[in-house]
């Protein structure tokens, strides 16, 4: 069955989060749209510097959850930052949570997850720089590559990536996860 999933990112995203997951969904023969704030393209980070540019798919004025099966959040420094300082994106986020799908965050992408207040009492992962922020959330934060709670899949970093991915397609190939909370 074919899905449409939602990467939702803007500048300072880390590049192999965005493109490894979205190599992985398209060669399921899935549909992996980039979502952002705004039309044209958003600039990835890579190691130390500035990485390749990627054309945005849609914004977040022309979509919304009821459009996809999942979401991913890729991660960076510079990304989660951004993008929570912004109630559409919140929100886009926390729709996904209501409508009980799939939602894969890396990385620091949990910091967003912070702000859409849906966090609290679920079992998750991160880059550990962050596990405090999540922890006063109400997470339980956990030290390991890949931690699935009903449909809501987390990582700590690009090398988890392989594990991360594989927990991704399997959340999505099961669809809606009543026991998901918002």
């Amino acid at each position: 069955m074919s899905k449409k999933v939602a990467i939702l990112a803007t500048n300072g995203f880390e590049e192999s989060e965005l493109k490894s997951p979205k190599d992985r969904l398209e060669k399921e023969g899935w549909t992996a749209d980039i979502i952002s704030l705004k039309a044209g393209s958003i600039k990835s980070w890579s190691g130390e510097n500035w990485g390749d540019s990627y054309n945005v798919d849609k914004t977040l004025d022309e979509v919304s959850a009821s459009d996809y099966h999942a979401l991913v959040l890729p991660g960076g420094v510079a990304n989660p930052d951004l993008l929570r300082r912004e109630e559409k994106a919140i929100s886009f986020v926390k729709d996904f949570f209501e409508q009980k799908k799939p939602v894969a965050a890396i990385c620091h992408a949990p910091q967003l997850l912070i702000n859409a207040e849906v966090v609290e009492g679920r079992i998750l992962t991160s880059f550990p720089s962050i596990r405090k922020d999540l922890e006063n959330a109400g997470a339980k934060w956990v030290d390991k590559e890949v931690v699935v709670d009903n449909g809501f899949v987390t990582s700590r970093s690009p090398e988890d990536l392989d594990a991360f991915n594989s927990k991704m397609v399997e959340e999505i190939k099961e669809g809606k996860h009543e026991l998901q909370q918002a």
